[in-house]
């Protein structure tokens, strides 16, 4: 069926988004993380994407890796995906995208419009199918949070302490501003994922820099701004600007296996500190990110669906649009995973085995991993420095961080590059094609809980 293309882009009204044909509509989508930003729980690597990316160019050749990786982000997202999106009710996604599609490191100030061939190619899909896009730079230059998911190969988020990274977002915003504007499938801009200014005194001042850019530039799309230390504290914004959505991220502990501690009460004391601002702003409120972890457990997993379906009530209750975090993985979240039998995870199995047993990714492991190495070292930090309660997460995480999440992923990282070793190029194409659209298994009680959300 045709979709009616909008006259103008969406905007906001208020506490509402209006779409182009002036129609108040609350937005229900989700995220695309692992594509144009690649993230190791989701694809089964280990570690942050570019070192990931070097290992493998090492084993197969510079060549043969670009057109590996190239392959894979066609497969990953198609025109099959967001026909599905369409179909299943869905209006808006999330694209998370890594800076280094649209600047190179050795060209810092230039931006590669060839970057851009891939998300022009999602957006117009979606658009085809009535689903919006929001930009999301995810990975900026530097890394403006300390964990891998900002391609980050240390725990120091730079980007807050050297102007070069923030210019260099500058120019990108810039860029992207431009080359969007006046495109009527695209929801907006969401300038940054999940800062994490150690000080909180940089945030402010660099998203009024970015904010003026881009309004310069594109003065009709959503500016989205995250709020600092992972989209949870909004302490640096003081009056709304025009068309701008302060967008906060509502994990749930208890769904994430971090907690034993849940109740509703819970859930909703935390959306209602994290949302505060956008309520009492009378702004719209946008959960840019939400969702439990699942286990393959289904004692486990009754428990985080039903943390689901109250998160779900509590957004209604309370009008807020929302994408759920995220479309299509390994099986650790996504609407849509990998088969257990395809080609991929029939080679690459027993390393994500390995990979959970040693907690490597941060995402869905217990953080402690082999306990009689990692327990010592967390007791001996405890003991030596009681005080110690380094940002953003404390000791706990900043320990399992540096012992696990680099220690161990790092090399971990090379391991996995190696089980490319003497592949084919019809082997590497079976890898592809196991995250393709018709290759995928739905979660279908996901489904379901979200198609109603």
């Amino acid at each position: 069926m045709a979709v009616s293309v909008p006259p103008r882009p969406l905007t906001t009204q208020g506490s509402k988004f209006v779409d182009g044909f002036g129609d108040a509509v609350r937005l229900r989508g989700i995220c695309l993380g692992g594509w144009l930003n690649m993230e190791n729980f989701i694809t089964g690597y280990a570690a942050n994407e570019s070192l990931m990316r070097r290992t493998v160019a090492d084993v197969l050749g510079a060549e043969r890796a670009d057109r590996f990786f190239e392959r894979l982000l066609s497969e990953f997202f198609s025109e099959d995906d967001a026909r599905f999106l369409g179909e299943n009710g869905f209006n808006l996604v999330r694209i998370p995208v890594n800076y280094r599609h649209l600047q190179h490191d050795d060209a810092p100030f230039e931006v590669d419009q060839d970057g851009f061939r891939h998300l022009d190619r999602a957006i117009e899909a979606l658009g085809r199918h009535g689903v919006y896009s929001i930009i999301d730079l995810h990975a900026l230059p530097g890394s403006q949070n300390q964990h891998w998911h900002s391609d980050n190969d240390t725990h120091v988020a730079k980007f807050w302490t050297h102007r070069e990274f923030q210019d260099r977002v500058d120019v990108l915003w810039r860029a992207i501003a431009e080359h969007y504007r006046g495109n009527v499938r695209v929801a907006g801009y969401n300038l940054m994922n999940e800062p994490a200014d150690p000080t909180g005194r940089v945030v402010g001042p660099v998203y009024d820099r970015l904010l003026a850019t881009v309004r310069e530039v594109d003065p009709d799309h959503i500016v989205f701004l995250d709020g600092n230390t992972y989209s949870t504290d909004f302490s640096m914004f003081t009056e709304p600007a025009p068309n701008t959505v302060y967008t906060l991220h509502d994990y749930v502990p208890a769904g994430l296996g971090r907690s034993s501690e849940y109740s509703k009460d819970l859930a909703l004391a935390k959306f209602l500190e994290r949302s505060e601002f956008a309520r009492s702003t009378g702004t719209p409120i946008l959960v840019g990110e939400f969702g439990p972890i699942y286990t393959g457990d289904e004692a486990v997993d009754a428990v985080r669906r039903q943390i689901l379906a109250d998160q779900l009530d509590i957004y209604r209750d309370h009008d807020a649009s929302w994408t759920a975090w995220t479309y299509k993985d390994v099986g650790v979240q996504g609407l849509l995973t990998v088969s257990p039998a395809s080609p991929y995870l029939q080679h690459f199995g027993d390393f994500m085995a390995k990979k959970k047993r040693l907690a490597a990714d941060q995402w869905g492991t217990d953080g402690i991993g082999e306990r009689e190495a990692t327990q010592p070292f967390q007791d001996l930090v405890a003991r030596e420095f009681p005080s110690f309660d380094p940002y953003p997460w404390g000791r706990f995480d900043w320990v399992r961080t540096l012992i696990i999440n680099l220690g161990l992923a790092q090399p971990l990282a090379h391991e996995y590059a190696e089980l490319f070793r003497g592949l084919d190029d019809e082997q590497l194409e079976a890898f592809v094609t196991s995250f393709s659209f018709a290759a995928c298994d739905v979660r279908a009680t996901l489904l379901d809980q979200l198609r109603e959300g």
